[in-house]
Formats: structure tokens, C-alpha cells, sequence
């Protein structure tokens, strides 16, 4: 491990490795990465799969680590799949044992970069695999980790990585279930990525002007969405547009265990379609559900992710020479800041009640599952 972070010149070697989940883009994080220790000096290495090449180099051709050299950083694209792939959806402290039940592979993960003689290690994760490098830095592991979420919902940043790119592809997708509504005479429902926040769901339904927007903050009454539908649709406008997140909440519908039951979520990729059925036997328009889901992943990542992902993965580089580590890089317009580890973790970043976009949504007269 780093005994002392100091001097640049200073021998270093430093991996980089991604968390599980496809993001588009994220080479080019890899490459701010890289670029920016290569100038100092330091040595870069990737690691295939998240922690598997380090656990399972037998398993990868070449063997489980990349050697990010200034020849193949130049020649990489930073829209193409990653170079480094993705870890699996396993926690490396109750990993599945062959035997059955589970086991804790954070030992052997330490033991393998100290004879790596990797000196400190930066991840690209999302909020479970920020849970997971705070466990290791708490045993010894120097990390410092890249916010990664299609959702933006990671706490202490302003913006996530991938999530400009899953916003424009679903704006995209919405902008043509729009146009399809209206040549159908019908009313889209349209679920969109959002499982603990709603931010997609709100930004893009502004962009798109949809009717209505549902999201985890609010519990939706489909009574009054009907209400503020019948008063928008017309024969001059027989058709509409409702966004809702993965993660929305009806308040009549609750998994029972008492008279004081909570609005509960619908499954995941279940929530266009419950929505639309009961929205359904609530008006005389046609409804029909469409579910974007994972296609949110899909596409090239935008201008935007680009500068983020060089900026997220420079600041990482950034961190180290100034002697720190078990921090998440944040940006947090107009700066690049670093944020401790364990005030990152365990909190979902949730759109606030005050937020500028609820206040654009509501003056474009976007119902957002509030009281009429």
C-alpha cells in the first residue's frame, strides 16, 4: 500500500477498476485517469471485471490486468464498451461459495494487490459498490471512487456519471412515444429508469412536455391524474404523455399489514403497465404502456459525459497527489470537490420538494402526482 502519498516523482502503481452495471462511457473516465497519472509518472493498470481479474487472472486472456500505457490510452475510444468490463452483481463480502451459503473474499482481494504491489486503487461505482470500497478502505484499501449512475442518485454530487447519456437516450425514446401517442389517439404510459429517485423521470418529462410525471417522492393519486387528464384531453388533443419512474408510488396500492400501510413501490418494469390498467377503468381514452428500462443504457454517451468522465477520472489522479484517499470524487458545479466515503454511502439523493425542476414542471402545468 502507499506508505507515504507526497512527492509526484514518487514510484507509484495505481489500477482502476469498474463496478457492476453497463454505463456508456466509460473509457473516457479510464483515460482521464490515466492521462493524468501517466504525466506524473505513475504506473496504470486496469482491472478486468471489476475485482475478477484480480481474483481470477486465468480466466481472461492476456491475463486479468491491462497495462494502461500512453500507446493504448490514445487509441481508445471513449464511446465504445469499456476496456475494462464490469464487475459481476456479487458483494465481494458474501460472494456465493461453491459449497453453498457465502463467503468473504476482502481478505484475498487485499492480499492480492499488496502482491500486485498496486499502491492505491480507483473504482467507477454506483451507491452499493461505494458501500463496498468504504468496507475495504476501513481494512486498509487506499481507493478513491467515481460516482456512476444512471440515476443520479448518489448523495454529495451534482451529477453522476452516465447520467447526461441515460437522460438524452430517454428523452429521445419519450420524444417518439409522444409522437406515436398522438398519431393513435391514445395515452402513452411510459416507465422510465428511476428506482430510488426521480430525477430522470422529472428532467425528461419537462424536456419532452409530457401530462405528467410520477416519481418515488411522490405518492401518486390516479383519481386526480385521471381529473387533470379529463381537463387536458380533447378532440382538438386526444392524447397524452405520463412519465413514470420505476420506483413511483400510488397511494392505493399497498401491500397490507395494517390500516396505517404505506404506499408501497410496484416491481420494477411492472409500473407502465399497472398504471395504464388503472388509469384505464378512470377515463374513456386509451391508454398503453411502454417500458424504456435498461434501452436507457443504450447509445453513445453525450458531449457532456465525455468532459465529466475525463474531469471525474483526472480529479481521481488529483486526490492521490494531494496525499488523500477513501474519498469519492464529486462534482458540484463549477468544482470538482472530494467528499469523504462515509458520507456517500447509505443516502439516496432524492429530488428535493424545493427543487427548480419541480417548480418548471408545475408552471408548464406538469402534473406531478400532488393534490390537484
Amino acid at each position: 500500500m502507499i506508505k507515504s502519498l507526497g512527492h509526484a516523482g514518487t514510484h507509484r502503481r495505481v489500477a482502476i477498476n469498474v463496478g457492476s452495471g453497463f454505463v456508456p462511457g466509460t473509457n473516457a473516465v479510464v483515460m482521464g485517469a490515466a492521462i493524468a497519472g501517466g504525466k506524473l509518472g505513475w504506473e496504470m493498470i486496469g482491472i478486468r471485471n471489476g475485482f475478477e481479474g484480480l481474483l481470477f487472472p486465468d480466466r481472461f486472456p492476456g491475463g486479468g490486468m491491462i497495462n494502461l500505457s500512453p500507446e493504448l490510452i490514445e487509441n481508445l475510444d471513449p464511446a465504445t464498451g469499456g476496456i475494462l468490463g464490469q464487475a459481476p452483481k456479487v458483494d465481494p463480502f458474501h460472494a456465493p461459495s461453491v459449497k453453498g451459503g457465502k463467503k468473504d473474499l476482502s481478505d484475498q482481494i487485499l492480499k492480492r494487490i499488496k502482491e500486485e504491489d498496486i499502491d492505491a486503487l480507483i473504482s467507477i461505482v454506483s451507491g452499493q459498490g461505494l458501500g463496498i470500497l468504504q468496507k475495504l478502505h476501513l481494512k486498509g484499501l487506499h481507493t478513491v471512487c467515481i460516482p456512476r449512475s444512471i440515476e443520479n442518485d448518489i448523495a454529495n454530487t451534482a451529477v453522476s456519471f452516465g447520467f447526461n447519456s441515460a437522460l438524452s437516450v430517454t428523452i429521445e425514446m419519450l420524444n417518439k412515444a409522444y409522437q406515436a401517442a398522438r398519431s393513435a389517439s391514445k395515452i402513452a404510459v411510459v416507465e422510465v429508469p428511476g428506482e430510488h429517485a426521480g430525477w430522470i423521470a422529472l428532467q425528461a418529462g419537462i424536456a419532452v412536455r409530457a401530462d405528467a410525471v410520477l416519481m418515488p417522492e411522490i405518492p401518486c393519486d390516479l383519481k386526480n391524474l385521471a381529473k387533470r387528464l379529463k381537463d387536458k384531453i380533447s378532440v382538438r388533443r386526444p392524447y397524452g404523455l405520463v412519465v413514470v419512474a420505476e420506483g413511483a408510488k400510488l397511494v392505493d396500492y399497498k401491500v397490507i399489514k395494517d390500516a396505517k400501510s404505506s404506499p408501497e413501490s410496484i416491481p420494477a418494469g411492472q409500473v407502465a403497465g399497472t398504471v395504464a390498467t388503472r388509469l384505464q377503468k378512470l377515463i374513456t381514452a386509451e391508454t398503453y404502456p411502454l417500458v424504456i428500462g435498461a434501452w436507457a443504457r443504450g447509445g453513445n454517451p453525450t458531449a457532456t459525459d465525455h468532459q465529466l468522465g475525463m474531469a471525474y477520472g483526472a480529479g481521481s489522479i488529483q486526490v492521490l497527489k494531494a496525499g488523500q484517499n477513501g474519498v469519492m470524487v464529486s462534482f458540484m458545479p463549477p468544482d470538482i470537490r472530494f467528499v469523504p466515503l462515509k458520507d456517500a454511502v447509505d443516502t439516496v439523493r432524492t429530488v428535493p420538494s424545493e427543487s427548480e425542476f419541480m417548480r418548471i414542471a408545475q408552471l408548464l402545468g406538469i402534473y406531478l402526482g400532488n393534490r390537484l
